[in-house]
């Protein structure tokens, strides 16, 4: 008989909430810092790391026999954690289709095939509805996201796609196949003003946004989305973060904006 596990440790945002969502949590001993979904969590459950670093002391306190991570941006820890001795399972996805694979992994992991697959239908069910409502808009918003400004860094796959899904235009689409934001650099920021956004969407990894660092862009004032008041920050929590937030709260929030900018065009 497979032993499942009973004490799981998430050093990311995504698979704490997915384990809330299949009901799960009372697996959990140890969750990141960053975690704000569902923001009960924080209460709940201790903090045992940053999204860069871990505190081993209280990891080897809370004798996890599961550790979950998300990317390379983690595999410094997850090799600490490895040496360890702790078993450590990391996901790397960067699209859509790779939040319902992760889910569905997830879940299987902790032994609740039946709760995973109705949730995967939940959130299948949502994108298709917001699928078929972009493909019926009748004008589509040339849209660019930005996911920091210094340099600029164009929004990753799951982001280009959920614009896509909502009806909108992605100006950077060549980019989003590179999971690194090393290589999603816009060297030349007048490019986004040659690709004439109608909406530019914000989510500086967890910074605030401050609206006078774009207008004071040289030419930016050429663009149509500043020129017309069409630039929105969307909170990482729902955006970046590559799990069940990004497919529901995340997507809502683009489709809000692109129906409220379809709207006025009428």
């Amino acid at each position: 008989m497979k032993r499942l596990p009973q004490r799981v440790i998430c050093l990311t945002e995504e698979t704490t909430e997915t384990l809330y969502l299949l009901g799960a949590d009372h697996l959990l001993v140890g969750i990141s810092g960053f975690v704000v979904r569902p923001p009960h969590a924080r209460k709940e459950k201790p903090k045992v790391s940053t999204y860069l670093e871990v505190n081993l002391e209280k990891v080897r306190e809370l004798q996890p026999d599961l550790i979950f991570a998300w990317s390379d941006l983690q595999a410094d820890i997850c090799a600490q954690l490895i040496k360890e001795g702790y078993e450590v399972y990391c996901f790397n996805h960067r699209s859509v289709d790779g939040i319902l694979a992760m889910i569905e992994r997830l879940g299987l992991l902790v032994g609740k095939p039946q709760e995973t697959q109705a949730l995967i239908d939940r959130l299948q069910h949502r994108l298709a509805a917001i699928a078929a409502k972009g493909k019926q808009r009748k004008r589509k918003p040339r849209v660019y996201f930005e996911e920091w400004y210094d340099p600029l860094i164009s929004g990753i796959r799951w982001v280009s796609e959920l614009i896509e899904l909502c009806g909108g235009i992605d100006i950077f689409p060549e980019l989003r196949q590179y999971p690194d934001a090393r290589r999603r650099i816009i060297a030349d920021p007048q490019e986004v003003v040659r690709r004439q956004p109608d909406i530019i969407l914000v989510s500086w990894c967890g910074k605030m946004f401050k609206p006078e660092r774009m207008q004071r862009r040289p030419g930016w004032d050429q663009i149509p989305a500043l020129r017309n008041g069409w630039v929105y920050e969307i909170p990482s929590a729902i955006i970046l973060q590559p799990g069940p937030a990004a497919l529901t709260d995340g997507v809502d929030a683009i489709c809000d904006i692109i129906d409220r900018w379809e709207a006025a065009q009428s």
